[in-house]
This record gives C-alpha cells, structure tokens and sequence, in this order.
C-alpha cells in the first residue's frame, strides 16, 4: 500500500506565511522515513495532512491511489503524537483507549511491556512512557497499513525510547507497515529509518 502527498500548500491564515508550498512525498509498504527540518517548517503540520486532522489549501493526500477523505471509519493512516495524554480521553480507562485500535495483538502489548493493571487505570495515573506505549498499540491496531510518529520518544527515558523504537521497527518490518518518522535525533533516523529527507528543502 502506497501513501501518496502531491503538491501540498498550506497556511494557517490568510497573509500569514507559508508553512507548506507544494510538498510532494510518497512512502509505500515497509518503508521507514524520517523527515527532519528545523521547528516551524511544518513537520507537525505535514503529518495532520498526510492522516486526515487537517486539510491541506491545495494538493492532495492518496492511499493506494483514491482519496484519504473517501475512506470511511478507522483510517489505515495512523499517527502517533507526540504528547499522549493530548490524543487519549481523559474519561476513559485505558481499555477503553485501546478498543480505539481495533482488533490488538496480545503479543504486541507484551512486547510493549504494556501490564494488565493498567487497563483499569484512567490516563492521568499513567507515566508519559506508560501512556505512550498504549497509543502506540492503539496506532497498530488491525488495518493499519501507514503509521505517522511525531517526536513520540522525545521526552521518554532512554530505556523506554529503546523499547518503543524495537518494537516499531520489528512490528512495521513484519507486517509491511509504511512509517514516516519525524526526529530532531540524527542518530535515531540514521539507525531505524530505511532512507531520510528534509522537509525545508522540499518546498517548491
């Protein structure tokens, strides 16, 4: 499965600067891209378009050649965020949360470390880390075939980065999941990315 950006243009106002001028990326089964720039070149901005959250103001995202807004329910582009307690309900126990993803592999949630006590927990009595690998598990759930990572280790310890970044790799390798990664990190992008590009330098 192919996950297609033509000529993406976006601004957030009228006047205002130009985040996004006619960016164009495709990222296909297996592949591992990682996408640096430096802050305010619309990294974040680009992975909103690229999974749905926002509308580009020209352009258009594709997945195997139709539309990303013609496909309905649970998109098979995923994005995990970089702050987790931003992109759970803060109402639901995180059962709940994980019920998000569909049908979820047990084995993936062991692989994460991810304990069954925690199920019952409401997000606020997780650590960014615990949290963090139940939106991961979340993102991969059934049918995802293209997964968006915004700085998701950024402010998690060294372990539980090491942790994550194992799992992605193998879990995406295994099940031919597309992944666009985005990280100020040159050492992550070089070990876990398959090739890298620069988003400033794309804009035409």
């Amino acid at each position: 499965m192919k996950l297609k950006a033509k000529d993406i243009s976006f601004r957030y106002d009228t006047g205002s600067r130009q985040i996004l001028n006619r960016v164009s990326l495709e990222i296909g089964s297996g592949e591992r891209v990682g996408i640096t720039a430096p802050s305010g070149f619309g990294k974040t901005t680009f992975c909103k378009i690229l999974s749905g959250y926002e509308k580009p103001d020209s352009g258009q995202v594709m997945l195997d050649g139709k539309p990303l807004e013609e496909y309905k329910g649970r998109l098979p582009v995923q994005m995990i965020w970089q702050h987790p307690e931003q992109s759970v309900n803060p109402r639901w126990k995180m059962a709940r949360v994980l019920r998000e993803g569909g049908q979820i592999n047990p084995e993936l949630l062991e692989k994460l470390g991810i304990r069954k006590a925690w199920m019952d927990r409401f997000p606020s009595e997780l650590s960014g880390g615990e949290l963090q690998r139940f939106c991961i598990a979340r993102a991969l759930g059934e049918g995802t075939k293209i997964l968006l990572a915004d700085e998701i280790t950024t402010m998690l310890d060294m372990v539980t980065q090491s942790i994550i970044w194992h799992v992605l790799v193998e879990e995406t390798g295994k099940r031919g999941i597309g992944m666009l990664i985005v990280s100020h990190s040159e050492s992550l992008t070089d070990r876990v990315c398959t090739r890298k590009i620069r988003l400033d330098t794309m804009s035409t």
